[in-house]
């Protein structure tokens, strides 16, 4: 979500406010039938799309410090899972088990079992009627690289000549490491998960058809200039206010 979407809706509240001071400066003069656009009701509604949207805002820091607490979380796993292949080729285990470790870290690394065919070589492959459609063989999403190092681990404990005397490598350690990515990595789908609900009741405040803070300001303008008519000074005074319906 990027800092000017964001920054519009805190705009939109801030003219809502000052909107509300010129409203309260006009007096006993401003009293609408539409409880809506009354004053009392303006300013629970201001106090709210306040909150609301500050209450996005400290998700959005939070969410954002998960994302990098689980980005450099994750960094060193591609290192660690070449270590550990190394270190299982060094264990005198069987082949297909060599070649299992070596799949589990491909996968790791983000590398094609086999090269990807060019354009080229496709198109000589059709002529003779063979269709070929490669699809991505990456999983570097932070749920696959987690799937795949639990495998790893996993595989590991089927391995009786596996006993590294270095303790990052050994299988204790690695649990736990699994065990903590996990957990951070759940801290971002939670905390994501929870933004976009208080971004959705955020947009519901501030811009619902009828009872949205920008439908409420242009209500409020219109009994303004019902008043005191298009081309008085008072009206003049608010109605150059900005406020902006963003797409949601």
């Amino acid at each position: 979500m990027s800092k000017n979407y964001d920054t519009g809706h805190a705009k939109n509240v801030a003219s809502f406010e000052t909107l509300i001071t010129y409203l309260t400066g006009y007096g006993a003069v401003y009293n609408p039938s539409n409880a809506n656009i009354q004053l009392s009701s303006l300013n629970e509604k201001a106090s709210f799309a306040l909150a609301i949207n500050q209450q996005v805002n400290d998700m959005a820091a939070r969410n954002s410090n998960a994302i990098a607490t689980r980005n450099l979380a994750f960094e060193p796993l591609k290192k660690l899972s070449t270590r550990i292949l190394n270190a299982i080729k060094a264990s005198n285990v069987a082949q297909q088990v060599i070649g299992n470790a070596t799949t589990h870290n491909r996968k790791m690394q983000g590398q094609r079992a086999s090269a990807k065919l060019t354009d080229d070589e496709k198109q000589k492959l059709a002529v003779s009627g063979i269709i070929v459609n490669q699809i991505s063989a990456s999983q570097q999403s932070f749920d696959s690289l987690l799937d795949t190092f639990d495998k790893q681990i996993k595989l590991l404990a089927t391995i009786p000549n596996y006993a590294p005397n270095e303790i990052e490598l050994q299988q204790t350690t690695l649990s736990n490491l699994y065990t903590d990515l996990l957990n951070k990595n759940r801290d971002v789908v939670s905390n994501t998960s929870q933004l976009s609900s208080y971004r959705i009741n955020r947009d519901h405040v501030l811009y619902h058809a009828e009872t949205g803070i920008v439908a409420l300001a242009l209500n409020a303008k219109n009994y303004v200039k019902s008043i005191f008519g298009a081309s008085n000074p008072q009206y003049k005074q608010i109605s150059g206010i900005p406020f902006k319906t963003i797409k949601i």
